[in-house]
């Protein structure tokens, strides 16, 4: 039998590590050529790793979470023949698939008080299950409770207690036996030390979760955005009514075009205006202390899919008009949601606009897209009355954000690029003209 040790191969420029966020095979298993061996992480892009021989699983680099250098080994494949061998995939640009584990942080459950009542009189000690007559001619049963203790109750406060979930033990009597008045004394009394009516939310317990894969990206780069970056967010409020008129009528007529939203529009004004501040669209290289200020356009578009936030790259988004750009939002918002984003559609981008949709605030602070310099939120629209001289009218009116870097970007610059947009936003015919 033959051994051949499968190496990670280059998956991308400047990539020293890949993180391992599933295994498709475990030690012993058979595993055919060109079938999935793992998937591997680097950057915003998962990659399968495929075998190249067919043969008997009989190690495997490492579990899932952990980093493995390149042209380390990945796995090692018993083969038919003899001797051994290392095998190194070829480079890989297939489109992508992303996985990750939903961070969600349990909170601790806070011990509940046992109910210490003092043990109600008993006349006898009766037998358990018997059933008895009281004094009063009332029919009675007893049954030992969760803590042992015995108690008399008729069946119909003992059907009632087991509907509520309380224990009788806890109960205290007034007289020989357990009446409805000591269940109702106890259900008012009780229920702040420790008893839950059935139906009632309860703790659920703690649930320790890996970061791993894309949710270990997003907080590295996320973490790394805040801790280098001095953020500052101007908001600023605009007047949307003549747009969402101009783009109703559009898509009226559209055809077989796709839908416009907001977003298409608002592009074409960011584009519109970057020359004038070409410090907007840049990235600064912390280490070179260099700031590139780009003359093309490249924006991202954060997304939310299940495996986490996405950011995949419109390309040359100056280029492009509102039906374009339409399309290609379509495009890569399904690329990404359905994990087919190619590894150049995730980066490379400029700047970067972030819209939480139907779901969007008042007015957000967003995160820079580090080594980008500036991110750009258009906010939820609501319609408010608005003074329009001496005259009352109803308004469509929109918040609009945007974080900056302030080592690159000042506060004034900030503020009059986004004026600018105001302006191109609340007069669209201006978005059109040459």
């Amino acid at each position: 039998m033959a051994r051949f040790s499968f190496r990670l191969p280059d998956i991308g420029e400047g990539i020293a590590e890949a993180e391992i966020v599933a295994w498709h095979v475990k030690i012993g298993d058979r595993i055919e050529e060109d079938a999935q061996l793992a998937d591997m992480m680097t950057d915003k892009a998962t990659v399968e790793m495929e075998s190249p021989v067919s043969g008997v699983v009989v190690e495997l680099a490492g579990e899932v979470g952990d980093l493995i250098p390149i042209g380390s080994t990945l796995a090692v494949i018993e083969t038919e023949g003899e001797g051994e061998g290392d095998v190194e995939a070829p480079s890989v640009d297939t489109p992508v698939e992303e996985e990750i584990a939903a961070d969600t942080p349990g909170t601790e459950a806070m011990p509940v008080a046992d109910v210490a009542l003092p043990p109600q009189p008993v006349g006898t000690e009766p037998v358990e299950g018997a059933t008895a007559e009281t004094k009063d001619g009332a029919s009675t049963s007893s049954a030992r409770t969760e803590q042992g203790k015995t108690v008399l109750a008729s069946p119909a406060v003992r059907a009632r207690a087991k509907d509520l979930g309380v224990d009788l033990g806890q109960v205290q009597a007034e007289g020989d036996r357990i009446r409805h008045a000591d269940l109702d004394a106890y259900l008012r009394y009780s229920a702040g030390q420790g008893y839950l009516a059935p139906g009632a939310p309860r703790a659920r317990a703690d649930e320790p979760v890996k970061v791993i894969g894309m949710r270990r990206k997003i907080a590295e780069n996320m973490a790394a955005s805040k801790r280098a970056i001095p953020h500052f967010t101007y908001v600023e409020e605009m007047d949307v009514t003549a747009l969402e008129e101009m783009r109703a009528d559009l898509n009226a007529n559209r055809g077989q075009r796709p839908k416009l939203t907001m977003l298409p529009f608002l592009i074409v004004a960011i584009c519109r205006t970057i020359p004038q501040f070409p410090m907007i669209n840049a990235r600064y290289d912390d280490e070179a202390g260099v700031v590139t200020r780009h003359g093309a356009v490249h924006l991202g578009m954060a997304t939310q899919t299940d495996a986490g936030l996405m950011v995949p790259v419109i390309r040359d988004a100056q280029d492009k008009n509102v039906w374009q750009l339409a399309s290609e939002i379509g495009r890569l918002a399904e690329a990404a949601r359905t994990g087919k984003a190619k590894v150049e559609e995730l980066t490379g981008g400029t700047l970067t606009v972030t819209s939480l949709g139907p779901l969007g605030g008042i007015a957000t602070t967003p995160v820079i897209n580090r080594p980008e310099v500036a991110i750009i939120g258009p906010n939820k629209i609501v319609e408010r009355p608005v003074f329009d001289g001496d005259d009352i009218r109803r308004a469509k009116l929109m918040n609009l954000s945007i974080s900056c870097d302030h080592r690159v970007v000042d506060g004034w610059d900030a503020a009059s690029y986004v004026q600018a947009l105001k302006k191109l936003i609340e007069t669209p015919v201006l978005l059109f003209a040459d």
